[in-house]
């Protein structure tokens, strides 16, 4: 057995060495082939275009830094402001009642009737029973009552909206059915 392994043994070192000699020549060839046979595709890239620049005409436009634009804008700003001021004034002027306590969610009409010539709406409000006449103020957002009907009562409100302006929208009280 010891004489097989002293056969084997150069016999395989002779196989690597047949291996390993070779030269890298072939490769480098194969290489340089596939080299020039690949051409990359380049997609071009499109004009960029040109700049027009605007020429500015002092005399015929505001300066954006002058102090005439800045006047206009604070005077627009402050007729805005006048006029919701206008809206709300008279309202915090004057003296709450006892209706405007409550928000109008709260509210209840259950029934209405003319007493004098004018249309008087009962309203309920934490069980107690209240006659609205036109002209009374109802519900936390400075309601007046404008309009009184058999069924409901409408009323005209000052809230403000997103920007924070003060703006008039309407509301109604309807009659609610009793039920049994």
């Amino acid at each position: 057995m010891n004489w097989v392994r002293f056969l084997l043994l150069p016999l395989l070192s002779v196989f690597l060495v047949a291996c390993g000699t070779s030269t890298d020549e072939e490769l480098t060839t194969w290489m340089a082939e596939q080299k020039a046979q690949t051409r990359p595709k380049v997609v071009p890239i499109s004009e960029p275009k040109r700049f027009e620049p605007e020429s500015y005409a002092q005399v015929t436009e505001i300066d954006p830094f002058s102090i005439q634009k800045l006047t206009q804008a604070l005077k627009k700003e402050s007729n805005q402001s006048a006029s919701n001021g206008a809206l709300i004034a008279p309202e915090l002027a004057r003296r709450k009642e006892a209706l405007e306590l409550f928000p109008l969610d709260t509210m209840v009409m259950v029934g209405s009737l003319v007493k004098a010539g004018q249309p008087v709406a009962l309203v309920k409000v934490d069980n107690l029973l209240y006659q609205v006449r036109p002209g009374v103020h109802l519900g936390q957002n400075y309601g007046k009552v404008m309009k009184i009907t058999e069924t409901e009562v409408v009323l005209r409100e000052i809230v403000q909206d997103a920007v924070g302006e003060w703006i008039e929208r309407s509301a109604a009280l309807q009659l609610q059915e009793r039920s049994k």
